[in-house]
């Protein structure tokens, strides 16, 4: 890491769950950080450990060239934005850590670009456990020039950082990822209306799940080709992509056929089995390819 990259002041807006951890992992930058949030005795302890605390956004923008933002939804990341943009140097690079709509990231991108500053879309994933630990998934849309000035100091919480493409395109990144993980939750919630129905414990259930993912990768290990289009039975995906489908639907038919007995509903599972072939883009069974 170069002089010029480390010495770059940072500063940082929102400190809150996810916020502050994030924002602790800065307060060894060689640059600085400057810290803000709206409530300023979350701020006292950054400033104990050498932080600088300003009072709003626009005098953060005049201390920090590359600055986080980390508040709750679009319409305070847009005045937060609008604060930055008030003070702001040329070349400054905002970079925003909430999820938010990936036409308001756009739209921020613009009104940055009217000032001669970088935006980048920068939401994380593994939450504020993963944020104290330093191991944050950071997908950034915006300019690559941009996304190698933010690399730096983006290193100090994370360890990965994927660069998704254009602004707009790490919120699409994360909301397709967040779309994977709440639908996981509710599909946990139906596995354990069964597991309970069968007189099981769901705290056993739920270490079975954690031990297991943690070996196998959960959802995201199917998660390896670069489209989604169906797979020729010559391809090299087909037999490993056809095993899994050949394993789900009998799973998922024995599962369903235990929720019958016990009058336990399962509508996931249930669009599961209709969806898991075509969705792995093995529409035609390994199995039957086998014993054709």
């Amino acid at each position: 890491m170069t002089t010029e990259f480390t010495s770059v002041p940072v500063g940082f807006v929102g400190l809150g769950n996810m916020g502050a951890p994030i924002a602790r992992r800065l307060l060894d930058w060689p640059g600085g950080l400057t810290v803000c949030d709206v409530r300023p005795e979350v701020a006292e302890p950054f400033v104990a450990a050498g932080a600088r605390a300003v009072a709003d956004p626009a005098e953060v923008a005049k201390h920090a060239r590359i600055i986080c933002v980390t508040v709750v939804d679009d319409a305070q990341v847009t005045e937060v934005v609008a604060g930055i943009l008030s003070t702001a140097a040329p070349g400054t690079v905002v970079a925003v850590h909430s999820t938010i709509s990936d036409r308001t990231a756009q739209e921020l991108a613009d009104r940055c670009a009217e000032h001669e500053v970088e935006f980048v879309d920068a939401p994380v994933s593994g939450g504020a456990p993963g944020a104290t630990r330093g191991s944050l998934a950071v997908m950034v849309g915006g300019s690559a020039e941009a996304v190698d000035r933010i690399r730096p100091p983006f290193g100090c919480f994370s360890d990965l950082i994927v660069h998704a493409g254009s602004v707009g395109a790490g919120t699409r990144m994360k909301l397709a990822r967040n779309l994977l993980h709440f639908i996981s939750f509710t599909a946990a919630t139906e596995a354990q209306r069964l597991a309970e129905a069968a007189g099981l414990s769901l705290t056993a259930l739920g270490k079975v799940v954690r031990h297991s993912d943690a070996v196998t990768g959960g959802p995201g290990a199917i998660m390896l080709r670069d489209t989604t289009a169906p797979i020729d039975p010559d391809d090299f995906w087909f037999p490993i992509l056809g095993h899994v489908r050949d394993l789900g639907e009998k799973d998922l038919s024995l599962a369903l056929e235990l929720g019958d007995r016990l009058a336990v509903d399962l509508p996931l599972a249930q669009l599961a089995l209709a969806r898991l072939a075509d969705g792995l883009g093995v529409a035609e069974s390994a199995l039957d390819k086998e014993t054709s």
